[in-house]
């Protein structure tokens, strides 16, 4: 070296606080990018890389081998992408004048002071929890392996017990299912009158009665007001004898850390970043589940805590480390869950969202087979459209069926991120066989619906609206073929099918006209040749089966019986 010159410059440290999807993305995309940065990762739990998405199958059985939900063990890590990764270790303060992050080793106690160039936060969420709760009770949330191993022994314990989980939400129905299928006595209590908030509630009532069907007893409209060491208190008194409790109540950003250190926090509660994943401190870039994320619909700030998005951030936040443009793109929530061989998912916003947030809007349900019916295992499935009544675009959509829900809700997500309207579906080609589709597919059809709709060649109420209709003298038409009958009817309903509206349609002359079907298609015929005739009608959104399930929803949800009793 020549005299005076300068000492050679050291490699960059970022270091990562937090593991999983967000954390573990992060770094092993920086490192990809960057071989001679020095890279760290603190995580708190045992574990840094597993899983999680998978955690509630090993309970039953389903996922066999705990092993097989760890994906990367601090040592391979190492070995492979030169990562420093220290588990059971927590981050408690950062220093941002000084660039220094505060980390305790949490099993020797001792406290070490760590320089970072960029840090990135990728502290994930906490899980709610009762506020009474005894000492000793058996209460338990599912987050990490260590959560995980902490269940399973207690299940070793009480291997043909009472187990109750708390909240009706995604984990709290994957838990119920799954420790119903490993043989426990299972009730799921929920604080509101129905499953899934991310569906409406005709989407949601046959979820409720599948997985009551499949062995786990439901309590609507109740929360927990005390856990015991061997029972749950309910709002009403009633007590649940437990020897497991799970708390599925949903989940709160951690973001103590980032607000401790002075970074902003926005309304919705997460860590307020910019398209980089950047925070208000330019050096820290925060991801996953404790980041404040824009709304795909009207661009307002929202938590959506998936692990799919928690990737996307860490890889993009990696990419502006690293010096490489980006420029995050809005959260749709795009999701889906498996309710005991039931699939149920989402994307967007629900009707209820819409409605409440001033929108105008078109609203299409159809009940499609997932294949052609004449290929043997078609199985039927329920979609929902939420549209913009101006723009046409797609707000949301929601799917539940036993096969083929996955693709169609992805399409529609794809379609939905692209900013396709809802009049364009009609237009997408996609893969037919008969054993994968049909020829005018699912989507295709809900495009069709919609362009009806979207042009006013089909006019529709919703099944909530019918009440209102029969009120003001409407005459309520059942235009399904006999066969269908058997299914049940709407109270007040006359049944003449579409081949002798022709013949009878004179006798409802000056009066509106609501017809239904069993799901919307033939009532679309039975309309159009009413409207020719010179008829004020209107047709009854998603027939038969979309009321059936609205009237459902609302027993589930009244202040009547709360309990859907677990199938013998």
């Amino acid at each position: 070296m020549l005299p005076n010159s300068p000492a050679p410059r050291s490699p960059r440290v970022t270091v990562v606080i937090g593991g999983v999807a967000g954390g573990m993305s992060a770094a092993t995309r920086l490192r990809r990018l960057d071989e001679a940065r020095e890279i760290i990762v603190v995580e708190r739990s045992s574990a840094v890389s597993f899983a999680n998405c998978g955690l509630p199958y090993h309970v039953s059985g389903v996922i066999a081998e705990r092993d097989a939900l760890s994906l990367q063990t601090p040592e391979r890590l190492a070995e492979r992408f030169r990562l420093d990764v220290r588990v059971r270790h927590e981050a408690i303060a950062i220093d941002r004048a000084e660039r220094t992050v505060a980390v305790r080793d949490l099993a020797s106690g001792r406290v070490e002071s760590l320089h970072y160039d960029e840090l990135v936060l990728a502290p994930g969420a906490a899980p709610r929890r009762p506020a009474d709760v005894a000492a000793g009770a058996p209460l338990h949330t599912l987050r990490t392996l260590d959560d995980l191993d902490r269940i399973m022994d207690r299940l070793d314990d009480a291997p043909a017990g009472n187990a109750v989980v708390i909240g009706g939400g995604y984990i709290g129905i994957e838990m119920a299912d799954n420790l119903a299928r490993r043989g426990l006595t299972t009730t799921l209590v929920q604080r509101g009158g129905q499953l899934l908030g991310a569906l409406d509630e005709e989407m949601a009532a046959p979820v409720a009665d599948h997985l009551a069907a499949h062995g786990v007893a439901l309590r609507l409209g109740r929360t927990v007001q005390h856990v015991a060491a061997d029972h749950v208190r309910l709002d009403d008194g009633t007590r649940l004898a437990a020897d497991l409790v799970v708390a599925a109540m949903g989940v709160v950003p951690e973001t103590g850390l980032a607000a401790e250190a002075g970074l902003a926090v926005g309304p919705s509660g997460g860590i307020v970043v910019d398209g980089s994943h950047r925070t208000s401190d330019p050096a820290i870039f925060a991801v996953g589940d404790a980041v404040e994320q824009r709304d795909a619909v009207d661009g307002g700030p929202r938590l959506v805590p998936l692990a799919g998005l928690a990737n996307r951030h860490g890889r993009a936040a990696a990419d502006a480390i690293a010096g490489r443009p980006v420029a995050a793109r809005p959260a749709l929530g795009t999701a889906i869950i498996d309710v005991a061989g039931l699939a149920v998912a989402n994307v967007g916003w629900t009707e209820r969202t819409a409605r409440a947030r001033g929108r105008a809007v078109r609203v299409v349900h159809s009940h499609p087979l997932s294949h052609a019916g004449y290929y043997p295992g078609a199985s039927p499935m329920s979609l929902k459209l939420v549209v913009d009544a101006a723009s046409d675009l797609i707000l949301g959509a929601q799917a539940v069926g036993t096969d083929g829900v996955d693709k169609r809700i992805d399409v529609l997500a794809t379609a939905m991120g692209a900013g396709m309207t809802a009049s364009s579906l009609a237009e997408l080609e996609l893969a037919y066989a008969p054993q994968f589709g049909q020829a005018k597919d699912p989507v295709n059809q809900l495009g069709y619906i919609a362009e009806n709709l979207a042009a006013g060649t089909d006019r529709v109420i919703q099944w909530h609206e019918l009440d209102a209709e029969l009120a003001a003298g409407a005459a309520l038409l059942d235009v399904r073929a006999e066969a269908q009958l058997a299914e049940g009817a709407i109270p007040g309903a006359r049944w003449v099918p579409v081949e002798r509206l022709r013949e009878a349609h004179a006798e409802y002359a000056g009066r509106r006209i609501v017809v239904h079907c069993r799901v919307g298609q033939g009532a679309h015929t039975a309309a159009r040749l009413l409207a020719a005739l010179g008829h004020d009608v209107v047709n009854l959104d998603g027939g038969f089966l979309t009321w059936r399930d609205g009237m459902r929803a609302r027993e589930l949800a009244s202040a009547g019986p709360d309990r859907l009793e677990a199938a013998a």
